[in-house]
């Protein structure tokens, strides 16, 4: 049969998801102190809970001594016969404390301490529920605003959507139901701190894990998001098996599982992006729609120049900059995008500059401009062992063209150092 204090248990553990045994720890631990703030701390007391009675029981221990100094922690062997006819001198002799001496002061100390302890034990046990979930995806229902922070309810404990974490033109009410991504867990002194984020490229790619099965069944992978929150996304994805499209898969049936993913993130436009391990071809499905006519790598910078039709450059650079600016994000490439006509004149300019070094005819000129030599600069820094690589050019004519580019640096530096001025005196 259960007891009063057995369903107070029960309801408390049903009511703060906290572990019985916690509780019962934590009420033994409260009468304790409060017993030992009315008889002393250097007194002898152990507390008990006895599932029998439902009840916790204070015993107070003393030493049997045939002469008694401290009565608070010694009885004499007289007294201890009549409890234990079996007690000697030097046993520990425990005695309950009739709780009924506790008095209205020490049960209100147990009270406070019960209440302390089972919020310590209600923030650990949140703690550790959550402690491992970063990452995930949580729905909750908007609670209040604090200072621009959206408190979110999300069962048996609130979790914070930072204002730095909310997208800009989003806005929320009080009851409004919302998803967030769990973006930390932070142990405090007060509640556990468990921090959303609507912004995170993370919540993108968990969406998408929602809405496609073959992203969760492993077929197809997120490689890489690229977002600015509220406006736009690319994400980029790789298919593991040749008879499945990952954009398509993506996208959906009629753009169904894409348009539930812009649904939830009110409006935003998501370009999904084939990945591809060669660079320039990533390069280019990162500015779709663009259409790319030429593009010229600088491996040592990590920099592309990529070249568009004339009426393709604002779709590949997007407003104001946008759509370069996530293509640079995605790959990891700094971009440069040239319309057609502003490259064939940087060519020209660029061919000419390089006809001007000594011994480099056109044929020369044409073959270091398509191997990315652009300027004196670049030939003269580059070993004769890799000029030698480029075609036509054999060990004598590299080492020629080196001298001659060295040669051609070191003459515009004269030309362009200003004369002395003269100092009149008198």
């Amino acid at each position: 049969m259960l007891t009063e204090l057995d369903r107070i248990l029960d309801e408390v553990k049903r009511d703060k998801d906290l572990d019985k045994e916690v509780l019962i720890r934590t009420l033994e631990a409260a009468l304790l102190k409060a017993a030992k703030n009315r008889y002393g701390h250097n007194v002898d007391i152990e507390a008990h809970f006895n599932p029998e009675i439902g009840e916790v029981e204070l015993f107070q221990f003393k030493i049997v001594v045939n002469e008694i100094k401290n009565p608070k922690i010694e009885i004499s062997l007289e007294d201890s016969k009549k409890l234990d006819p079996d007690a000697q001198v030097g046993d520990s002799l425990g005695s309950k404390i009739d709780m009924a001496d506790f008095g209205r002061i020490a049960a209100q100390t147990a009270k406070q301490v019960i209440i302390q302890n089972i919020r310590e034990a209600e923030r650990e046990n949140i703690y550790q529920n959550y402690k491992d979930r970063k990452g995930e995806l949580i729905n909750g229902i908007v609670q209040r605003f604090d200072k621009g922070n959206i408190i979110v309810n999300i069962g048996k404990a609130e979790a914070m959507l930072p204002v730095q974490e909310q997208v800009p033109r989003e806005r929320y009410r009080q009851r409004d139901r919302i998803k967030g991504y769990i973006l930390d867990i932070k142990k405090t002194t007060k509640d556990p701190q468990i921090i959303l984020s609507r912004t995170h490229t993370g919540f993108i790619a968990e969406l998408f894990k929602i809405e496609v099965p073959e992203i969760t069944e492993g077929i197809i992978t997120i490689k890489r998001v690229s977002r600015e929150p509220g406006i736009r996304t690319k994400i980029a994805v790789e298919s593991s098996a040749s008879d499945v499209d990952p954009v398509g898969a993506c996208v959906g049936a009629k753009g169904s599982r894409v348009q539930n993913i812009v649904q939830e993130l009110k409006g935003e436009k998501i370009d999904i992006i084939p990945w591809s391990d060669d660079p320039a071809k990533f390069v280019c499905n990162a500015l779709a729609p663009a259409d790319i006519a030429e593009v010229i790598i600088d491996k040592e910078q990590t920099a592309m120049e990529v070249i568009v039709p004339d009426d393709q450059t604002s779709l590949a650079i997007g407003k104001k900059g946008q759509n370069v600016r996530l293509a640079v994000k995605l790959t990891g490439w700094k971009i440069d995008i040239k319309s057609k006509s502003e490259a064939e004149g940087d060519f020209e300019k660029t061919f000419q500059q390089l006809t001007k070094i000594p011994g480099i005819g056109e044929t020369t000129a044409k073959t270091l401009f398509n191997e990315g030599y652009f300027t004196a600069i670049d030939i003269a820094k580059t070993k004769v062992e890799v000029l030698i690589k480029l075609p036509g050019l054999g060990e004598k004519k590299a080492q020629k063209i080196k001298q001659a580019a060295g040669d051609f640096i070191q003459q515009q530096a004269l030309n362009d150092t200003p004369p002395p001025s003269l100092n009149k005196k008198g």
